[in-house]
């Protein structure tokens, strides 16, 4: 997914912001599922939470670049998974961060549904 940094994004002197890094990839992330027309935002139907993220944060971003988030899947389990996100200017790697998502149906742990690991195999 590629993404534009604009005014917001950065902080006084025209940088990203640290904590916007993990909000690209958040963003990263929702693009996945909405390519596929999946609704994982239903409660209801379970969804995914953030329960441990390793950010190594290389370079700085600044304001007007063009941001490239791609996204790898490490491993899945029955009910986590663990995804490497790594943001890129051209060839120059900014950010890597490895995520460990945790999903949750009805306030609890649950299995992933056979679909969505599917969709994150895809990844692999």
């Amino acid at each position: 997914m590629k993404i534009r940094v604009y005014y917001e994004d950065t902080d006084a002197g025209g940088v990203v912001y640290h904590s916007n890094y993990l909000k690209f990839c958040e963003r990263a992330r929702s693009e996945i599922f909405f390519a596929k027309n999946i609704d994982i935002f239903d409660a209801k139907r379970g969804h995914f939470l953030l329960t441990k993220a390793d950010c190594h944060f290389l370079q700085s971003a600044k304001l007007g670049d063009i941001l490239e988030i791609k996204t790898e899947l490490l491993d899945i389990k029955r009910a986590s998974l663990i995804l490497c996100q790594e943001i890129y200017k051209q060839d120059e790697k900014l950010f890597r961060a490895e995520f460990t998502l945790a999903f949750v149906k009805d306030s609890k742990i649950a299995k992933i549904d056979e679909n969505l690991k599917r969709i994150f195999e895809e990844l692999l």
